[in-house]
């Protein structure tokens, strides 16, 4: 085929070009007339027609690469000439595609630019034919044609540069915008391909491809956040972990959508970003998130190479004679080479050397330090390096043995004296000091970590009581100080570490009887925050510690574990104690754990793990366990499946997750709920479900269960009330009303027992004992059900003095359910309007009226510190405590009262840490929250308030409480302000002794808003909200002295200062009695209004703050921006089109604006409402689509609105295709609906360029053909030039658009005053048969205004 495809291809075209002897003799001097010419051309291809009717398609292709490698093969001029107009006609006459012959010839190898004449010809038959191409062949030609001219060298003779011109004007008609051939933006695309940002064009292109890259900028700027790269998070605050700051790993820049020319300073390296992220404590969930790396890569020595990070430090510091911080620098080596220099190689280390000449220049030895003293173990640092080093080389049998530099002989000489000391003390730091120098030299290690071990095991023969009876402990009860424990290495830390964990794990298989040392359980626990030993630490602690303990049935240690967890742990990251609630989930089911004590430490364990998960927390932990959401909830405790549920609203609240939406189908909280409620199905009281998020409520609503009613229970009651009258045989009784199955009403017969008879035999404490710990829960639940009934009928008076006293003596005096878990029943039962109230109203008196509970909390705040990690006597005050206030958990009251009196000598399990008042606090949390609801319990509350108040002086998260408190209750406490302050003031005095002044609320705050009257309400001025950011700017900023008292992060409530600095910011603002709405507008004044306290330089630190602050509250805070973006784009500078002649662009560029003292109200508008949106969670960006259609469609008629809505929202777009694609496909609809009114309402476009780039920016970045649909109709309807310019996404073809334009050109002709306007000349877009170059379309009219880019 190919051979006879040539031969008649020859054929054809020789017949044509063969030329007698005597023209080839006489070159020139013949000339065909042009109808000589015109025949030869007919003729030619004529025959071509003939045979092309007959080839295959799939042999097009190579038919016309023939042509073209026939036509380039040509020497003479004349006949190249000719060959390329039969091409060009061939094209025109529709017998040859224009994409198959433009092909064709710029990719033929012999289109060299040496053959000017052929370059020329080749490139004026592309120019003259490429308008037939479609515009994706285009592109491909674009690049084709760029990559041709980079082959043209530097320097060319100027002779030839005419000829060369042919091709550079190929490239002016495709990147032609009124020619249209293709979307600009796929130009663009292409030629920052081939020529990055900073790098020149060719030569020959001139300025063409830089001005045309310039005329991308607006583009890049309406998707760029104004001073995005000033703006910080705040660590383990809910939105840093949203895309907002997501950078690409390997180079740390932002990751940017699309090949614009954005402004320099998005494309640099952010590093400035990573080490504010990398210098916050806890930081390292947030860097993984920000880099998109597997958490167990995160490990710095991955990342850095030790000797080249050693090496730099050398060459930076070379010269500079800085020694002063050198002993803390080396500390930090130490901690590294002393951890991994027994798995490396000894040369990876030696640089260390070259540091310590160039620091330790002294030439006589450097004295000891004073061993008493902390920081002596920094100075001796240096000398422990030099120790591991010479250890890792006597070992290796290396000759790189470098002998003890003699400054430090001194040093060296002390550390093994000190080693032949055999008994070393705990009075100074001289263990530490062995610790750290020999924890790789298994020799001297042993003897000072043997002497740390044995200070905290209690191996002699002494024994302590526990609390409880039959409990005895280890003697010893004094745990390692912190600052020991902070002068060990990573190294040494870890040694110790895992000397506990064997230990216990060795204890819990051998069925220990003796418990552990209280003071090992504490040092243990200490141990357990430090995150760099981690992987022995917690992760040990949750996955091999556990398990073990467990497997190994050690009861008494699981319950010392459980308590660690609940009362000395600090920071665990959420993925650790969510596993944990797993954990306690599946124990909850073993036999085993049916037992009083471990049953409800299990329960208080669980229940605070619920309550302490972060509203940001929930949705990332809880969307793992979606495959079996089982695993994480409760199959039989209501109370802790309506626990997860209430922080299942206050979390979905806080981080606005349901905003906009209206059910919970499609979200990952839908099987949560519907496993729950096929686990304890159970409804919620009306007063409660208000406070829900809607979806939350829409749910329960329709999954309604029925409630037996209160006359069935009454009924019940009595009939087995009778029962246990007329029943005589024991056994029966027992198995009767102990039997699985059996109505759980029993502690409501021994309240009718006390009430008739103020007596219980002992078959009722056999009963209890039979009916177990874990069906007694069911028990509690009617019981508190039943309790409401009769304190609701209950005759007042007499009557209900009785029924307390008897309520009270089943708690305290025959100890048959303890206070916590009664109170949690209550508060979590479902009660509607009076018999709520009743049921609170129990509450209130099983707390306040006798004062058993009021005595004990006293003297619990009174006598004790929550600072367990400062104190070394806790194990005595928790001894006294126990002993003033036994905690009896096994009916021992009931025993005693029966008659005969029973002598029980139960086995408790070690109590380290715990009791009824620690234990409480969850509850009262839940407590608060369900007083809050019911308006009519207000009172009730302040009292609860007054006289337990001082019990969050021991709550781990105060300020969070308070926080999500006021947040997810603001709309029931707008009007109650009086309560919101009484709440804040409770909580935060109860801290007062223990804080240092200026810790959290304000001075001000303090001394207005704390003690304002009702009759007198203080308004806080501008100063007070400017101090307040400042304080946070501040903060963020690592100011020092900060505006915060220093504390140690690790036991602090919050990670780092900057997290601490808003929460407290936010509660205060939130405590204000002041309405959401002004508090909002005050903090945006706070730059939108000129202030002396804000200082312009720093004014984009100072939105930030602003953002931040303002997200964190609840919505009618922040959505007061949106009325000031309403009233920006409604203001003259935005409506007027001639009230100023700028350029809209300029505007817009905050930053540069700022700095030349000419930034307008609207760039002010406009970069703050970035800074809170850059800030927002996806759920408050999600009523961006309806503000955009509801508020700002209807007002926006002129240009300049239009762009300014694009910047506005522009930048955002990339985080809904991320977060809420529906959300993203909205905003492209809205920006068309905009842009059609702008087309209707103005008689001229100026930017028609700009808003067309973006729009196809939107398309191939975020919608594809997802919104054509809707699109196609719109730009239908545009003006002519506009609709030809969009084209491309309507793929209509160019005659369409043509025709639509020529009749609204001929309409506009009929009108003279549309002439009069110069509005009648719409583009004359290329038609496909274009026989000459001057088909370009004529430059439309309505582009006169376009200012050059």
């Amino acid at each position: 085929m190919a051979l006879s495809m040539e031969t008649q291809l020859q054929s054809i075209f020789e017949d044509v070009v063969k030329t007698e002897m005597i023209e080839e003799a006489f070159a020139g001097m013949f000339m065909d007339t042009p109808e000589d010419e015109r025949t030869k051309l007919t003729s030619c291809l004529g025959a071509f027609r003939q045979y092309w009717g007959t080839l295959p398609q799939e042999s097009h292709d190579q038919c016309v690469q023939w042509i073209v490698r026939f036509i380039h093969s040509q020497h003479s001029p004349k006949r190249i000439s000719f060959l390329h107009d039969c091409l060009a006609m061939a094209v025109e006459t529709s017998l040859l595609p224009p994409k198959m012959v433009c092909g064709a010839l710029i990719s033929s190898d012999s289109l060299e630019w040496e053959r000017t004449q052929l370059w020329a010809l080749t490139f004026k038959l592309i120019r003259k034919i490429i308008g037939g191409v479609d515009y994706k062949g285009v592109r491909d030609l674009l690049k084709a044609v760029l990559d041709k001219i980079q082959t043209i060298p530097t320097t060319v003779s100027s002779a030839i540069v005419q000829q060369l011109l042919a091709a550079r004007e190929v490239v002016e008609y495709i990147l032609d915008r009124n020619a249209c051939l293709l979307p600009a933006y796929f130009a663009v695309t292409e030629i920052r391909k081939l020529y990055p940002e900073g790098q020149l064009s060719h030569w020959l292109l001139g300025s063409l491809i830089s001005d045309f890259v310039d005329s991308f900028r607006p583009t890049a700027r309406i998707n760029s956040i104004c001073g995005r790269c000033s703006l910080l998070p705040v660590v383990n605050n809910s939105g840093a972990i949203c895309n907002s700051w997501k950078l690409d790993p390997t180079t740390l820049r932002f990751p940017l959508r699309g090949m614009l020319p954005f402004d320099k300073d998005l494309f640099e390296p952010q590093t400035g970003l990573l080490r504010y992220v990398l210098e916050q404590p806890y930081s390292r969930e947030m860097v993984c998130n920000m880099l998109g790396l597997n958490k167990q890569t995160l490990n710095i020595a991955q990342f850095a190479s030790f000797p080249h990070m050693v090496l730099s430090l050398h060459q930076k510091l070379a010269g500079r004679g800085l020694i002063k911080g050198r002993d803390h620098l080396m500390w930090v080596l130490l901690q590294f080479i002393s951890g991994s220099i027994q798995k490396n190689a000894l040369a990876d280390f030696l640089p260390v050397m070259k540091l310590f000449d160039l620091l330790y220049p002294e030439k006589e030895c450097i004295p000891v330090p004073d061993i008493n003293k902390p920081q002596s173990t920094h100075s001796f640092a240096m000398t422990c390096i030099w120790i591991h080093l010479n250890r890792k080389a006597q070992n290796d049998n290396s000759k790189l043995q470098i002998p003890i530099p003699h400054s430090l002989k001194l040093h060296h000489e002390f550390l093994q004296q000190s080693l032949r000391n055999k008994n070393l003390g705990m009075s100074d730091y001289k263990i530490a000091l062995l610790c750290n120098a020999y924890s790789t030299n298994s020799e001297c290690f042993t003897l000072p970590m043997g002497v740390l071990v044995e200070t905290i095991y209690g191996n002699g023969s002494m024994r302590i009581n526990l609390p409880g009876t039959n409990c005895m402990a280890s003697g010893s009860v004094t745990p390692l100080p912190m600052n020991l424990l902070d002068s060990l290495t990573v190294h040494a830390k870890m040694s110790l570490i895992h000397s506990i964990a064997t230990r216990v794990i060795k204890l819990a298989h051998a069925k220990s009887s003796i418990a552990l040392a209280p003071a090992l359980v504490e040092t243990y626990s200490r141990l357990l925050v430090y995150m760099e030993i981690e992987s022995l630490g917690i992760k040990g602690f949750i996955s091999q510690l556990l398990p073990n303990v467990f497997k190994s049935h050690a009861w008494g240690i699981l319950h010392t574990l459980l308590e660690m967890f609940s009362y000395r742990m600090h920071h665990i990251q959420p993925h650790y104690r969510v596993q944990l609630l797993s954990h306690l989930h599946s124990l909850a089911a073993v036999p085993q754990t049916n037992q009083n004590q471990l049953h409800l430490c299990v329960e208080s364990t669980a229940l605070r793990l619920i309550t302490a998960l972060g509203s940001s927390e929930v949705q990332p932990q809880f969307t793992r366990f979606l495959n079996d959401p089982k695993t994480v909830l409760s199959a039989e405790s209501e109370e802790l499946n309506r626990a997860l549920i209430l922080t299942l609203a206050r979390a979905t609240h806080v981080t606005d997750f349901f905003t906009g939406s209206d059910s919970i189908h499609g979200t990952w909280c839908k099987d949560i709920l519907q496993t729950i409620m096929n686990f304890t199905p159970h409804n919620w009281a009306s007063h409660t479900l208000s406070c829900f998020p809607a979806p939350l409520q829409a749910f329960f609503k329709q999954n309604n269960v029925p409630q037996e009613s209160r006359f069935n229970l009454k009924k019940n009651v009595e009939e087995e009330y009778r029962k246990w009258k007329s029943m005589a045989n024991e056994n029966d009784i027992i198995t009767h009303f102990s039997m699985q199955g059996s109505p759980p009403l029993f502690l409501c017969l021994l309240w009718k027992m006390l009430l008739e008879t103020d007596h219980i035999n002992q078959i009722g404490f056999r009963v209890l004992e039979r009916i177990g710990a874990r069906a007694l829960v069911a028990h509690v639940r009617t019981f508190a059900d039943f309790l409401v009934y009769e304190f609701s009928t209950s005759a007042g008076g007499q009557q209900l003095n009785k029924c307390i006293e008897i309520l009270n003596d089943m708690v305290w005096k025959y100890n048959i359910v303890t206070l916590d878990r009664l109170i949690l029943c209550l508060a979590m039962r479902s009660h509607e309007g009076n018999e709520a109230q009743v049921c609170y109203f129990i509450i209130q008196l099983l707390l306040l009226k006798p004062n058993d509970f009021r005595n004990r909390v006293n003297d619990f705040v009174k006598e004790n510190a929550p600072e367990h990690w400062l104190q070394s006597d806790w194990h005595n005050k928790h001894m006294s405590y126990h002993k003033k206030y036994p905690e009896k958990l096994y009916f021992e009251g009931l025993a005693d009262q029966v008659n005969p009196p029973m002598q029980l000598q139960p086995q408790y399990l070690p109590i380290y840490f715990g009791n009824v008042c620690l234990r409480f606090l969850p509850v009262f949390d839940i407590v608060i929250h369900r007083f809050l609801e019911l308006l009519p319990v207000s009172k009730s509350l302040e009292t609860l308030l007054d006289h337990l108040g001082g019990l969050y002086k021991f709550h781990d998260r105060p300020v969070t409480y308070l926080y999500n408190t006021l947040h997810y209750y603001e709309r029931h406490l707008r009007d109650r302000t009086n309560l919101k302050r009484k709440l804040v003031h409770a909580i935060m005095s109860s801290l007062k002794d223990n804080r240092t002044p200026g810790w959290c609320l304000s001075e001000t705050y303090l001394k207005f808003g704390m003690n304002a009257r009702e009759d007198n309400v203080w308004i806080p001025d501008d100063t007070y909200y400017c101090k307040l950011i400042g304080r946070l700017v501040d903060t963020m900023a690592g100011k020092s002295p900060g505006p915060f008292p220093n504390c140690d992060w690790r036991f602090n409530e919050f990670p780092n200062p900057a997290a601490h600095a808003l929460h407290v910011t936010c509660v205060e603002l939130m405590a204000l009695a002041v309405p959401g709405k002004d508090v909002g507008n005050a903090l945006l004044n706070v730059v939108l209004k000129s202030q002396p306290l804000v200082p312009r330089e720093n004014i984009t630190a100072w939105m930030n703050a602003i953002g931040l602050v303002i997200t964190a509250l609840p919505e009618p805070y922040w959505i007061v921006l949106h009325d000031r973006i309403v009233s920006v784009i409604s203001s003259p500078a935005l409506t007027s089109e001639t009230a100023w002649a700028g350029y809209p662009f300029a505007l817009l560029d905050f930053t540069a604006c700022h700095q030349s003292y000419s930034e307008m109200n609207c760039s002010y508008v406009l970069a703050l409402a970035h800074a809170v949106w850059h800030h927002s969670s996806i759920g408050q960006l999600s009523l961006i689509p309806k503000f955009l259609s509801e508020t700002l469609k209807p007002v926006v008629l002129t240009e300049f609105q239009l762009l300014y809505v694009y910047h506005l929202v522009g930048p955002f777009l990339q985080r809904f295709q991320q977060e809420r694609t529906r959300c993203m496909l909205e905003i492209g609809v809205a920006f068309y609906e905009m842009l059609q009114a702008v087309d209707q309402h103005c008689q001229h476009l100026s930017y028609m360029d700009p808003i067309c780039d973006f729009l196809y920016h939107i398309k191939y970045m975020y919608t594809g053909d997802s919104v054509k649909e809707q699109v196609e109709k719109i730009i239908m309807t545009l003006r002519p030039a506009m609709k030809l310019r969009l084209r491309f996404i309507t793929h209509s073809s160019k005659i369409e658009t043509a025709s639509s334009a020529a009749a609204a050109a001929a309409a506009a002709a009929t009108s003279a005053a549309a002439a009069a306007s110069s509005s009648s000349s719409t583009p004359q877009p290329p038609v496909p048969s274009m026989s000459s170059s001057s088909a370009a379309a004529s430059p439309s009219s309505s582009q006169h205004a376009h200012t050059p880019m």
